[in-house]
């Protein structure tokens, strides 16, 4: 086991799994990331939670009231 897996499995419950995937998306996924199986996989749900996170934060564009001074916060330039 690589020493940053170590570390990472030590942090948090890890969950071993079995998943069948197309050896060409995990070649390219792992070319894209330059790491091994585990560690381009956990990237990628990485990726997938922060994607929702973020469209959570979209649906909350236009609610949150902002009073913020444009004109003020150029000249902090």
């Amino acid at each position: 086991m690589a020493s940053g897996m170590v570390r990472w499995a030590a942090m948090e419950p890890t969950r071993k799994i079995t998943v069948g995937l197309p050896r060409e998306l995990l070649r390219k996924a792992q070319e894209a990331t330059g790491a091994g199986i585990t560690a381009t996989i956990r990237r990628g749900l990485e990726l997938v939670a922060a994607g929702r996170a973020y469209e959570e934060l979209l649906q909350l564009r236009g609610k949150v009231p902002l009073s913020i001074d444009l004109e003020q916060l150029r000249e902090d330039r």
